[in-house]
């Protein structure tokens, strides 16, 4: 499994837009606040191409331990989730099959 930080994305976007480290970094930070902003208002954010970041309501429920079997409780959160794109998908599928 290959990871890539943050520090990694900014790297690479400096080094092919010609921007400065610093620079790259303040644009990142930039999406990332744009994206959190949205998402924490209950928008969405669409990235024709990429893929879509919304806002998951998940219903209460009751699940059960596994080693004792009991019911435990489950509250009803609410989680940001980004779902691909089909173009995304299907390049992704192309490439590391």
């Amino acid at each position: 499994m290959i990871i890539v930080t943050k520090a990694d994305i900014i790297d690479k976007v400096s080094a092919g837009t010609g921007l400065t480290k610093l620079e790259t970094e303040a644009v990142v930070n930039g999406f990332i606040s744009v994206v959190k902003e949205k998402l924490l208002e209950g928008g969405r954010v669409d990235l024709r191409g990429f893929g879509a970041f919304t806002v998951q309501h998940r219903a209460a429920r009751t699940a059960r331990n596994p080693r004792t079997n009991t019911p435990v409780p489950v509250p009803a959160s609410t989680i940001p989730v980004f779902k691909a794109s089909k173009e995304f998908r299907k390049e992704v599928d192309e490439n590391l099959s």
